[in-house]
């Protein structure tokens, strides 16, 4: 709130060049909250593939996480106005990889309630397939996914 204020304040003055640097600011911020809700929902979605993976089963609950995980990551992902996205595939991925370690160490709490430390489960897994399934969900395009 206080860059907004900042913001008009340098506006009045007629500091154009202050104004520029402080909106710039206020899009970093909002650009790296956009990021974080991303960075949260790919949690859950790394959570749920790990424990189908190691359970080699699936549940309506899960599922649905899944889904949910996708679509809020798909809708905070894409830009309003420009039709682009806060997020291209590259840095999408690299946020899914920071997000994996939190997700394997919430799996080690329900993965068949809970039997198996985070190292085993790292062994049970391979990271990149993982990564590389949330990120075609992900990726996967609308029209064939409303037509299956």
């Amino acid at each position: 709130m206080e860059e907004i204020l900042e913001l008009k304040q340098l506006l009045l003055q007629g500091d154009i060049k202050g104004a520029l640097v402080i909106a710039e600011e206020i899009a970093e911020m909002s650009k790296k909250d956009i990021i974080n809700n991303i960075y949260s929902f790919a949690v859950v979605l790394l959570l749920h593939l790990i424990k189908q993976k190691v359970e080699n089963r699936t549940t309506r609950s899960w599922d649905t996480s899944i889904r949910n995980s996708v679509r809020n990551i798909r809708r905070l992902n894409k830009r309003l106005k420009s039709n682009g996205f806060y997020l291209n595939l590259e840095e999408l991925q690299e946020t899914l990889v920071e997000a994996y370690s939190a997700a394997l160490d919430d799996a080690a709490l329900e993965v068949c309630e809970g039997i198996y430390e985070v190292r085993e489960l790292k062994t049970m897994v391979k990271e990149d397939d993982i990564i590389a399934n949330a990120l075609a969900l992900i990726t996967f395009t609308e029209s064939t996914e409303n037509s299956q």
